[in-house]
C-alpha cells in the first residue's frame, strides 16, 4: 500500500474525507512524514503518508472489469472503479471470482433478455462483460462437468436488489436446465412463483427498504442427471417474530396485514376488520401505506400466487382468518381485576375484539380469556390456577400472536415445498441463498445479533474461499506463497457460539432460571469477557455491550434478549387452540409428545438458530461456492446517485474490503507480461530491441530498478504493495526527461522556422525592387514593336483588297458555264426514267396472271389428295372400333367370373366359421366329459384307499384264537369282492382314458382340416384380388383404346378441311408413315405420351400394342434413372433440369389431375441432398432445381379447377391419356407437329403457356421449397465453417498487441508478423473463394449466390459486433486497427468476386465498419454527439453508441474516449427511449429467413434457350425419347 518511497512531490494519490470517503489530489510538498495535498477542488489538506495511496493516472476512462486488473488494488481505487462503472450503467463488477452488484433502481431490460442469456451460455468466466448470468453459467458447468453440487451465495443489506438477482439466477438456470412442463408448470415457475406468497407473509418495510425481507432463504434447485432441473426445496432461516407485535415509525409490520385491510368490501365485513389506524399492532408506526403500491391489487395478487402454488381456496379462507384474528388479538387491552394481581378486558370494545378472536379460530370465548389472563401452576399435591396481573397478561397476548405468526409461516414454506416436489433420486443442486447482510442500527436487539452471527460464519466461510483463490492462482502460476498468512475470524465465532461459555450459551442458561433479568445477563457477560479482545463493555450503560465484528463494532441492547430467545408455547394455548372446530387452526398446533411436554417448556431460539446455521454451512462445505454481493448505492433509492460512505461501509459489511486485505497480504498488483512491458518498457529500452522473451524482459526490467520480493509467473508479473507505485515513480521521472527532451527540440524547431521566415521574406522583397525595374525597360521595348507591327499589318491589308476582286470575278463566269451543262444532262436522265417504269409494269400484270392461274389448279389438287387419306383413314378406324367390341365382351365376361368367385369366397367363410364354432363346441364337450371321469377315478382310489385301511385295522383287532379258520375265510371273501371291484374300476378307467385319446385324436384331425381350409381360403383371396387387379387393369386399357380412338376421329375430322398446313408438315407425316421402326421391337421401350398418329398405326398394324401403364412406367423409371446421375452442364445449363423441363412438357404431365412423376422427382432431389456437408452436390441440386422452378414459372398458368384435388372419374378423360389427348385436340396442330420432331428452337420466347392442374401446381409448390430448402443449407455450412474463425477475428492476438506496442520497425520479420496477424482473416477469405468457385462451377444462378452471400456477411456483421459489445478487452485501439485490417482483407475479396456475384455484401457489414472506425479514429474528445451520430455512425442506435464509448480504451497511446458531456446527452436520450423495448437492446440479430420469392428468381434469370440440350447417352438410344434429340434442318 502506500509508503514514504512511493509518494513524491507531484504524485496524484487519495486521501481520506469524512464526506466523500476518499478524495484525490496532487501532493505538493512533503514535510517528514507528512505531505500536503492539493485536491481538485484548490483546497490544501495535510494528511499523514501512512494514511494516504497513490492513484493510477493510466486507469482506463470506463474503468476495469475485474478489480484485480487495478494497478492499485486498495480502497479508494475500489471505490472509484465501481463509481466510474455504474455512470456508465455497468451495474456489475468482478472481484475475482466474486460479483458485486449495484443496484441500478431503474429497470435495464437489454441486459436480461433471451439473447443475452444465449451469447452468456457456455461462454469461459471472465470473456464477456462481468454479469450474473456468467456466475449462473459457471455454477451450473461445473455442476454438470465435475457432477458436485455448487452454491451461489446472495447477500447485501436491505434494499442492495438480493432478491431481484435471485429471480434472474433462478431465471438463467432455468434457461440452461429447463424441462417440459408440469401440469402446466415448470419447476423453476413454480419457485418464482411463490415469491409473492413469501413476500407477503415475511417482508415488511423498514427504515432502508420499502420490502425487506425479514428471513433468510435457501433454494435448492435440484437436477437430474441429463442437467435439467428435477425439483426444488426452499429453506427459510430466523423469521423476525417480535415485528408481528412491535414496530418502530416510520417501519410497518409485515405486508398481510395491510393486504388483508384492503381486500374487497365482502372480506373486510366478514372478518370485521377497519382501517389500519385502529389495530394497535399496525398504529405503532404512522406508516400504513407505500408510495407507488397499491395494497388491494397486491391483495389480489397474492390469491392468485396462492391458487398457482397449490393452496386450495378453504385453506386461503382459513390463512386469512388466522391474519384477522392476530390483528384483533392486538386490540385485546388488559385492566386489573376484582382479585388481587388479577386482569379482565379494559372495556367493551376489549371484549368484541376478544369475541371476533375466538371467532375466527373457532374457540371458546371463556377458554380463550382464561388463556390470556390465567396461568395452571401443576404441583404434586394440587393443580393451581394463578391470575395474571394486566401488563403479565399482554405479554401472554403478544406471545400467543407471534407463536401463531410464526407457525402460519412454516406452515405456508411447507406447502409451497410440497406444491413445488423435490425429486429424491437427485444428487447434483445449485443452492442459491439469498440472506440479510450485516446491520448496524441505532438500536441493535436479538435479531440483529443472530444475524450478524450468520454473517461472521458466512464471512469465514467466504475468507477460506477466497484465500483458497488465492492460492489456486499462485500455484497456477507457479509462485512461491507459502508465507501468506490467513485473515480468520474464529475468535468471534469461538465468542457467540462456544460450548459452554459462549454468549448463545450464557443467554439459554439466563433463560432457564425464572429469576433472570437481562441485567444479570449483562453483567454475567461481563464477568465472562472481560479479557476477551472482541467484547466490549460501554462506559455509560449497564446491560448494553458491544462485539468487534469483521465489519465493524456493533453495540448491542440486551433489553429484549431473554424474552426474544423464549420459544416456548404456553399450555394454555396449545390446548386451546389445538381444540379449535377450525382443523386449519388445529393443525398449527398439533399435539406434544408427551415427553417434550413433560420435560421443559422452554426451547431457545439462539440454539436452534445455531443448529440451523450449522446444517446450512455443512451444505455449503459440500458445495463449490460462488459469490455475489449486492450493493445499495444510495438510501434515497433513486438511480444514478452514489454515496461514496454508504457504499464503502457496504464493501466492509460484505467482505469486499477483507477479500482486498487478503488479497494484498500477497500480491495485489498482477500483471500479463505483454501490460507489464507496455507500460514499464521505457525503463529499459535496452531489453526490448529485436526479438525477445517477454518473461525474461519482464525479470530484467525489474531487476534493473533493484525491486526485490516480487514473483514472475507463467503468464504474469506479481507485485508486493508499494512496488507499483514505485515503478509508476521511476516511469513519471523517466516521462518527465523525456518530456523536457521534447520540449527543447520543439522550442529550436520554432527558432529556426522563424528564421527561415524572415529569410524568405528578405528575399521577396529584393525580387519585387528588381521586377519593378525590369518592367520600366520592357515597356519601352513593347511600344517600339507596336510601331512595327502596325506598319506590316496596313501594308498587307492594301495587297489583300485588291486580290480579292481579282477572284470574285472568276468566280462567277465559271458558276455561269458549269449551270447550262449541269440543265442539259438532267434532261436527258428523266426521258430514260419514265421508259424503264412501263417496262416494269406490263411485265408485272404478265407474272401475276400466271401465278392465279397456278395457286387454283395446286389448291385443287391439294383437296382431292387429303380426301383419299380421310377416306383410307377412316376404313382403318373402323376395323379398331370392331376390336374394341370384342375387348368389351372379353370385360363382361371377366366380371361374372369376378362375381361368382366373390360369392364362393363369401360361401367359404361362412362355412369355416360355422366349423370352427361346432369344433369349439366338441372340444368343450370333451374336456367337460373327461374332467368327471377324471373326477370318478380319484373318487375310486380314494375308496380303495379307505378300504385297504379299515382290512388293515380289522385285522388288526380280530381275536388271534377264537374261530379263526371262519375269520381268515370271511376276511378272504371280503378281500376278493373289494379286489373285483378295483379291477372293475381299473378297466372302466382305462376305457375312459381310450376315450379322451379318441377325442383327442379327433381335435387335432379337426385342427389339421381346418388349418387345411384356412390355407385354401387365403389362396382364393388372392386369386380374387388378382382377378380384380387385372379386371381393373382391363378396365383402364379399354378406356384408353376408346379415348384413343375418339381422338382419332377428331384427327380424321380436323386433318380434311385444315387448310393451313404447310408443305413442309405434309412432308413429316408421309415419312413418319413410311418408317415402322419403332414398332419393330418389341423390346424397344415406347413413348406411351407421344402424339405421333402414324407410330399408333404401325403399332395396330405390326405388333399388338403395349400396355400404356407399363410404357408409362418404363418411361418414368428411365427418367429417374437417368436425372439421379450427375449430368453436368451444357453451356452453362443445367442438363438434368432441362431434361426434366422437356419430357414433363412432352408427355403432357402439367394437364393431367393424377400423376406420381412429381413425387418421384420429389423423391430423387431430396435422397441426393440428405449428406448436407458436400456443398458440391447440394449446389449442383441448386442449380438445377432453381433452373426448373424458372422454366416452370414462366409456362405453368392454373386453371380454373387447379385450386381443387382432382378427382377419379370413369370418364375416359379422367385417365392420363385421355386427360393429355383432350389437351392435344385444343391445341393447334402447328405446334404439335412441332414437338414431335423435338423442336423447341424457339428458345424462351417460343415456351406456350400450360394450364397446370393441381399435382403441377402442388410440384412447383415442393420445388420451391426445395429450392429455399437447398439454399438455406449451402448458407449454414458456409456459417459453419466460418464462425470458429470468426471467434478469433475478433480480438488481436496478444503477439499483435505487443508488435503495435514496440512501434515502427520496417524490418521482413515485422511485414511477415503482419501477414501472420491476419492468418484467420484470410482463413474466412479462403473459405469464401471455395464456396463461390464451387457455386460458379455448378453455374448457380448469381441472384442466388449474391443472397447467399449478402447473409453471410450479414452473419460476419452480427458476429463481430455482438462480440464487440460484449467483450470489453475487444473495445481497443489497437483491436480496431486489427479488426480494420481484416475487413479491408474483405473488401478486397468482394472487389475480386465483382458484383455479378458479391452484390451489396460489403455494405451489410456497416455495423462492425462504423464501430471500428469509431474505436480507430484520433481525437474522440473533440466529437460532438451530433457528428458521432450523423457523419461517423449514422447506421448504430444511441444504446449502441453508448456501449462503444464507455467501453473503449486505448492500449497504444493512452488517448480517452468521447467526452463526459457525449456520455450524459447520450445517458438523456437513452432515458428518454426506455419505453421502447426494441430501443433498448444494443445487440444485432442474424437473419435466417429466405431473402427471396420465385417471383425475384423468375425476374433475375436470363432466358434459357433448351432446344438444342443434347440428351444423356442412357436415353439418347431409346425411341421413346426421341423428341429430346435436337431437329437438324
Amino acid at each position: 500500500m502506500g509508503t514514504p518511497v512511493n509518494i513524491i512531490v507531484g504524485s496524484n494519490v487519495w486521501v481520506e474525507d469524512p464526506e466523500l470517503a476518499w478524495i484525490d489530489g496532487q501532493v505538493s510538498k512533503i514535510n517528514g512524514q507528512e505531505a500536503e495535498i492539493e485536491n481538485t477542488n484548490g483546497k490544501k489538506i495535510v494528511a499523514k503518508l501512512s494514511k494516504i495511496y497513490p492513484k493510477d493516472m493510466e486507469a482506463p476512462a470506463g474503468g476495469v472489469d475485474d478489480m484485480t486488473k487495478l494497478s492499485y488494488l486498495h480502497e479508494p481505487g475500489v471505490l472509484q472503479n465501481l463509481k466510474i462503472r455504474y455512470e456508465l450503467n455497468e451495474i456489475y463488477t468482478y472481484t475475482g471470482n466474486i460479483l458485486i452488484a449495484i443496484n441500478p433502481f431503474q429497470r435495464l431490460p437489454h441486459l436480461y433478455d433471451g439473447h443475452m442469456m444465449q451469447q452468456y451460455k457456455g461462454a469461459p468466466f471472465g470473456e464477456l462483460s462481468p454479469h450474473v448470468f456468467a456466475v449462473a453459467d459457471v455454477a451450473y458447468r461445473a455442476m454438470i462437468n465435475e457432477g458436485k453440487s455448487n452454491s451461489i451465495l446472495v447477500s447485501g443489506e436491505s434494499g442492495a436488489g438480493k432478491t431481484e438477482t435471485t429471480k434472474m439466477l433462478m431465471r438463467y438456470l432455468a434457461f440452461l436446465g429447463g424441462r417440459a412442463a408440469t401440469e402446466g408448470r415448470t419447476v423453476e415457475q413454480q419457485v418464482l412463483e411463490s415469491n409473492p406468497v413469501l413476500e407477503a407473509f415475511g417482508n415488511a418495510k423498514t427504515v432502508r427498504n420499502n420490502n425487506s425481507s425479514r428471513f433468510g432463504k435457501f433454494v435448492e434447485i435440484q437436477f437430474d442427471k441429463q442437467g435439467r432441473i428435477s425439483g426444488a426445496a426452499i429453506r427459510t432461516y430466523l423469521l423476525e417474530r417480535s415485528r408481528v407485535c412491535q414496530i418502530s415509525d416510520p417501519e410497518r409490520n409485515y405486508h398481510c396485514f395491510y393486504l388483508l385491510c384492503a381486500a374487497p368490501q365482502e372480506e373486510i365485513e366478514k372478518f370485521k376488520l377497519a382501517n389500519p389506524k385502529s389495530f394497535h399492532y399496525l398504529n405503532q408506526s404512522r406508516c400504513y401505506e407505500l408510495v407507488g403500491v397499491s395494497d388491494a391489487h397486491d391483495y389480489l395478487a397474492t390469491r392468485r400466487a396462492m391458487d398457482v402454488v397449490g393452496i386450495s381456496a378453504k385453506e386461503q379462507e382459513a390463512i386469512f382468518r388466522v391474519v384477522a384474528a392476530i390483528l384483533h388479538l392486538g386490540n385485546i387491552e388488559f385492566t386489573k381485576g376484582t382479585e388481587v394481581d388479577s386482569s379482565v378486558p379494559k372495556d367493551d370494545p376489549a371484549k368484541f375484539h376478544l369475541k371476533m378472536t375466538a371467532e375466527l379460530l373457532m374457540c371458546d370465548v371463556d377458554a380463550l380469556e382464561d388463556a390470556l389472563c390465567k396461568r395452571v401452576m401443576i404441583t404434586p399435591e394440587e393443580v393451581i390456577k394463578r391470575s395474571l396481573d394486566p401488563q403479565s397478561a399482554a405479554i401472554s397476548r403478544d406471545g400467543l400472536a407471534k407463536t401463531i405468526y410464526s407457525r402460519l409461516f412454516d406452515w405456508l414454506v411447507d406447502k409451497i415445498n410440497v406444491s413445488i416436489g423435490q425429486d429424491a433420486t437427485s444428487k447434483s443442486l445449485i443452492g442459491v441463498l439469498d440472506i440479510y447482510g450485516f446491520e448496524s442500527f441505532k438500536t441493535n436487539s436479538f435479531e440483529q445479533f443472530c444475524i450478524n452471527f450468520t454473517n461472521e460464519k458466512l464471512q469465514q466461510h467466504f475468507n477460506q474461499h477466497v484465500f483458497k483463490m488465492e492460492q489456486e492462482e499462485y500455484t497456477k502460476e507457479q509462485i512461491d506463497w507459502s508465507y501468506i498468512e490467513f485473515v480468520d475470524n474464529q475468535d468471534v465465532l469461538d465468542l457467540i457460539e462456544k460450548k459452554p461459555g459462549g454468549i448463545v450459551a450464557l443467554l439459554d442458561e439466563a433463560c432457564m432460571f425464572p429469576k433472570s433479568t437481562h441485567e444479570t445477563f449483562a453483567n454475567k457477560l461481563y464477568q465472562t469477557f472481560k479479557t476477551h479482545k472482541r467484547f466490549i463493555k460501554p462506559k455509560l450503560s449497564r446491560t448494553d455491550f458491544a462485539i468487534g465484528h469483521y465489519a465493524g463494532e456493533v453495540l448491542y441492547q440486551s433489553d429484549q434478549f431473554l424474552d426474544k430467545n423464549k420459544d416456548y408455547v404456553v399450555p394454555e394455548h396449545q390446548d386451546l387452540l389445538g381444540a379449535s372446530k377450525c382443523s386449519f387452526v388445529a393443525g398449527l398446533f398439533p399435539p406434544l409428545p408427551e415427553e417434550t411436554a413433560k420435560s421443559s417448556k422452554f426451547s431457545s431460539i439462539g440454539s436452534r438458530f445455531k443448529l440451523q446455521l450449522q446444517s446450512l454451512m455443512e451444505t455449503l462445505n459440500s458445495t463449490e461456492p460462488h459469490y455475489i454481493r449486492c450493493v445499495k448505492p444510495n438510501n434515497l433509492l433513486k438511480p444514478a446517485v452514489f454515496e461514496n460512505v454508504n457504499i464503502m461501509q457496504q464493501l466492509r459489511c460484505g467482505g469486499v474490503l477483507e477479500a482486498i486485505r487478503i488479497s494484498c497480504a500477497g500480491y495485489p498488483t498482477r500483471k500479463p507480461f505483454f501490460e507489464f512491458i507496455n507500460r514499464f518498457g521505457l525503463l529499459a529500452p535496452e531489453v526490448l530491441e529485436g526479438n525477445y522473451d517477454e518473461k525474461v524482459a519482464c525479470t530484467k526490467i525489474l531487476e534493473k530498478k533493484g525491486l526485490k520480493g516480487f514473483q514472475i509467473g507463467k503468464t504474469k508479473v506479481f507485485l508486493r504493495a508499494g512496488q507499483m507505485a514505485e515503478l509508476d515513480a521511476r516511469r513519471a521521472e523517466v516521462l518527465s526527461i523525456a518530456a523536457k527532451t521534447i520540449q527543447r527540440r520543439v522550442r529550436t524547431h520554432y527558432a529556426r522556422k522563424r528564421f527561415i521566415a524572415l529569410r524568405r521574406a528578405t528575399i521577396v522583397m529584393q525580387s519585387i525592387c528588381r521586377g519593378s525595374l525590369a518592367c520600366k525597360v520592357f515597356h519601352c521595348m513593347k511600344r517600339e514593336s507596336a510601331a512595327v507591327k502596325i506598319q506590316k499589318n496596313m501594308r498587307k491589308y492594301q495587297a489583300r483588297s485588291t486580290y480579292n476582286k481579282l477572284h470574285i470575278s472568276v468566280l462567277v463566269l465559271q458558276t455561269g458555264l458549269r449551270a447550262m451543262a449541269a440543265r442539259k444532262e438532267f434532261r436527258f436522265k428523266r426521258q430514260t426514267k419514265a421508259a424503264t417504269i412501263i417496262q416494269a409494269v406490263w411485265r408485272c400484270h404478265k407474272a401475276v396472271k400466271y401465278f392465279k392461274k397456278l395457286k387454283k389448279g395446286s389448291i385443287v389438287a391439294q383437296c382431292r389428295m387429303r380426301g383419299k387419306i380421310a377416306r383410307k383413314e377412316l376404313r382403318k378406324l373402323k376395323m379398331a372400333a370392331r376390336e374394341t367390341g370384342a375387348l368389351k365382351e372379353a370385360k363382361d365376361k371377366l366380371e361374372k367370373r369376378v362375381e361368382e368367385l366373390t360369392w364362393r369366397l363369401q360361401l367359404e367363410k361362412r362355412l369355416r366359421t360355422d366349423l370352427e364354432e361346432a369344433k369349439a363346441q366338441e372340444i368343450t364337450k370333451l374336456q367337460n366329459s373327461l374332467q368327471e371321469m377324471q373326477h370318478k377315478v380319484d373318487e375310486t382310489n380314494a375308496l380303495v384307499v379307505k378300504e385297504r385301511e379299515s382290512t388293515k385295522k380289522a385285522i388288526q383287532d380280530a381275536p388271534p384264537v377264537v374261530k379263526e379258520t371262519q375269520v381268515v375265510v370271511e376276511d378272504t371273501q371280503k378281500v376278493d369282492s373289494l379286489t373285483a371291484e378295483v379291477d372293475s374300476l381299473k378297466a372302466s378307467l382305462e376305457a375312459e382314458k381310450q376315450r379322451a385319446d379318441d377325442n383327442e385324436r379327433k381335435y387335432n384331425e379337426a385342427q389339421t382340416s381346418g388349418e387345411e381350409r384356412r390355407k385354401k381360403l387365403e389362396e382364393t383371396e388372392k386369386k380374387v384380388s388378382q382377378l380384380q387387379e387385372n379386371l381393373t387393369r382391363l378396365e383402364e386399357k379399354l378406356t384408353n383404346l376408346e379415348s384413343e380412338n375418339q381422338v382419332l376421329r377428331q384427327q380424321a375430322v380436323s386433318m380434311a378441311p385444315n387448310k393451313f398446313l404447310s408443305g413442309r408438315s405434309r412432308s413429316i407425316i408421309q415419312r413418319a408413315a413410311e418408317s415402322g421402326h419403332i414398332g419393330g421391337d418389341a423390346k424397344t421401350t415406347m413413348d406411351l405420351h407421344s402424339p405421333s398418329i402414324n407410330h399408333r398405326e404401325s403399332e395396330l398394324e405390326d405388333k399388338p400394342q403395349k400396355s400404356l401403364n407399363e410404357k408409362q412406367q418404363e418411361n418414368q423409371e428411365l427418367l429417374i434413372r437417368c436425372i439421379a446421375q450427375h449430368l453436368g452442364f451444357a453451356a452453362n445449363r443445367p442438363i438434368a433440369a432441362c431434361i426434366i423441363y422437356k419430357c414433363l412438357l412432352q408427355w403432357r404431365s402439367f394437364e393431367v389431375e393424377r400423376t406420381s412423376i412429381f413425387d418421384r422427382i420429389i423423391q430423387t432431389i431430396g435422397n441426393a441432398i440428405e449428406t448436407q456437408d458436400n456443398n458440391d452436390i447440394l449446389a449442383y441440386w441448386l442449380s438445377n432445381a432453381s433452373t426448373l422452378l424458372l422454366l416452370l414459372q414462366r409456362t405453368l398458368k392454373a386453371s380454373g379447377a387447379a385450386g381443387m384435388a382432382p378427382q377419379r372419374r370413369r370418364s375416359s378423360s379422367a385417365t392420363l391419356f385421355g386427360r393429355m389427348t383432350q389437351s392435344f385436340r385444343g391445341t393447334p396442330q402447328g405446334v404439335n407437329l412441332s414437338l414431335i420432331n423435338g423442336g423447341m428452337s424457339g428458345g424462351v420466347d417460343s415456351l406456350r403457356q400450360v394450364e397446370a392442374k393441381y399435382p403441377a401446381l402442388l410440384f412447383k409448390q415442393q420445388l420451391t421449397a426445395y429450392v429455399e430448402k437447398i439454399y438455406g443449407m449451402i448458407r449454414d455450412n458456409l456459417k459453419k465453417e466460418i464462425s470458429p474463425l470468426l471467434g478469433l477475428c475478433i480480438q488481436a492476438p496478444r503477439t499483435s498487441r505487443a508488435s503495435l506496442v514496440k512501434g515502427s520497425s520496417r524490418s521482413v520479420a515485422n511485414t511477415e508478423a503482419q501477414r501472420a496477424l491476419i492468418a484467420h482473416w484470410q482463413g474466412i477469405v479462403k473459405s469464401l473463394g471455395n464456396f463461390l468457385n464451387t457455386l460458379k462451377a455448378n453455374h448457380v444462378p448469381p441472384f442466388l449466390v449474391r443472397k447467399v452471400f449478402t447473409q453471410i456477411f450479414s452473419f460476419i456483421n452480427v458476429q463481430l459486433f455482438n462480440s464487440l459489445l460484449l467483450r470489453r478487452e475487444c473495445c481497443s485501439f489497437s483491436n480496431g486497427e486489427y479488426v480494420k485490417a481484416g475487413l479491408a482483407e474483405l473488401e478486397h475479396w468482394c472487389y475480386k468476386a465483382t458484383d455479378e456475384y458479391a452484390g451489396s455484401a460489403w455494405d451489410e457489414l456497416k455495423h462492425i465498419r462504423q464501430a471500428i472506425g469509431f474505436l480507430v479514429i484520433h481525437q474522440k474528445p473533440k466529437k460532438t454527439l451530433d457528428e458521432i451520430s450523423h457523419d461517423l455512425c449514422p447506421v448504430l442506435s444511441i444504446q449502441q453508441l453508448y456501449r462503444i464509448s464507455t467501453m473503449y480504451w486505448d492500449d497504444k497511446y493512452g488517448t480517452h474516449s468521447v467526452s463526459s458531456d457525449v456520455i450524459s446527452n447520450m445517458r438523456v436520450l437513452m432515458t428518454e427511449d426506455s419505453n421502447n423495448a426494441v430501443s433498448n437492446s444494443f445487440l444485432l440479430d442474424d437473419d435466417s429467413s429466405i431473402p427471396f420469392s420465385v417471383d425475384d428468381i423468375s425476374k433475375s434469370m436470363e432466358q434459357i434457350d433448351i432446344s438444342d440440350i443434347e440428351p444423356p447417352p442412357l436415353i439418347r438410344e431409346n425411341s421413346g425419347f426421341s423428341f429430346l434429340l435436337p431437329r437438324t434442318d
